[in-house]
């Protein structure tokens, strides 16, 4: 019995199958996920193969631990410009996607905050949307922010109502936020609908941060944040799945930690967790701002189920981690604005990322469990 991420592995002894694990404890191993370099960047971001060959070393996408030769150059300005040129490169094929599709326009300077994954409460879409939401108020209030665009992307099973009310509440947010003249230069968010590998080839390359904030303890694993870090984008996102080992590899000061870890959550729960206590004044703006029906044309009702979910119930703690979240977001744009810092941060991102990769996986298997050569 094997997890697909460390922590995965530990909750699976712990939690799941305590009693097993004590009679048999040698049968439980663990084989962190990965994803393959040949879709995910190869594939997609065919500007960054040619900076990785020349500097890296050709045999990098079947060899992920040469991808650390990166750090040799991290001082050398020709190899930070052409490394930052890819990511530009990127924003600008899926700024001109999202204009050809969706009619949106969204400037490539502007950071691309982004969250693609399957939609669901666990995963924590909301949070994300709620921020937004506080990051409006904050524009309107004269703050000055960093410049954002904040892509949504996802499918909802059939049946998951909640789900489906959530990328409502995106598309509605989007279409106030997107249509208001003081958010121009501040503030786009976009929903990308008919989420694919193929649109994912177009994301994963483009985007800076990469959302991975799922309620600790709930994510098996996670592979998008793997895509996302072989692209160069950082990671923000709680002690969840492989983020845990994203964190230890890139370490702490090149990872955007925030909220409850695993036992803050069950801690939360054993002692009778109240999401009102956490409702800041922020947030209470935030959430006024929902019911009163600003973002529903004035019905009051249509995102009613949402917010009394997370006032009276909130079963993934959104609001016991939103005032943490947007302290990490503050992080955030504080780190955008040094922009040869932020290059140093993206390039370790990539060089460390070589342990993600499917050969890695799949050699575990074949030495830890399978016994083939």
């Amino acid at each position: 019995m094997n997890g697909v991420a460390a922590l995965h592995s530990e909750l699976v002894k712990t939690q799941l199958m305590p009693e097993f694990n004590d009679l048999w404890p040698h049968k439980f191993t663990n084989v962190t996920n990965g994803v393959t370099p040949r879709r995910w960047v190869a594939s997609g971001n065919p500007g960054l193969v040619e900076v990785l060959d020349e500097y890296a070393g050709s045999d990098w996408i079947t060899n992920g631990e040469v991808l650390k030769n990166l750090e040799n150059h991290i001082d050398d300005s020709d190899f930070i410009e052409k490394f930052a040129t890819c990511k530009v490169i990127g924003k600008h094929n899926l700024a001109n996607y999202i204009h050809k599709e969706l009619g949106i326009s969204v400037d490539p300077a502007s950071m691309f905050d982004v969250q693609v994954k399957r939609i669901h409460e666990y995963k924590r879409q909301h949070l994300l949307a709620l921020w937004v939401v506080s990051q409006y108020l904050r524009i309107k209030n004269g703050y000055e922010v960093v410049p954002r665009t904040v892509i949504f992307g996802g499918k909802a099973a059939p049946g998951y109502s909640m789900a489906k009310l959530i990328i409502n509440f995106i598309c509605s947010v989007a279409e106030v936020v997107n249509t208001d003249p003081d958010m121009d230069g501040r503030l786009r968010v976009v929903f990308l609908p008919n989420y694919s590998v193929k649109l994912g080839e177009k994301v994963y390359p483009a985007a800076d941060l990469s959302e991975q904030i799922s309620t600790a303890g709930k994510e098996a694993s996670g592979t998008g944040n793997m895509k996302f870090m072989m692209n160069g984008a950082l990671t923000l996102g709680t002690l969840d799945g492989a983020n845990v080992e994203i964190r230890e590899l890139v370490g702490e000061e090149n990872f955007f930690l925030f909220g409850n870890d695993e036992k803050g959550i069950a801690n939360l729960w054993e002692n009778g967790y109240d999401p009102s206590h956490y409702v800041t004044e922020e947030l209470s703006e935030a959430i006024n701002l929902v019911k009163g029906g600003h973002f529903s044309g004035g019905d009051k009702r249509s995102f009613q189920p949402l917010v009394d979910n997370l006032l009276h119930h909130d079963p993934f703690s959104v609001m016991a981690d939103f005032a943490d979240y947007c302290d990490a977001q503050d992080r955030v744009s504080a780190a955008w604005k040094d922009w040869k810092n932020w290059q140093r941060m993206s390039v370790i991102n990539v060089a460390r990322s070589g342990f993600f990769s499917s050969d890695r996986s799949i050699r575990d298997y074949c030495t830890k469990i399978w016994g083939v050569s």
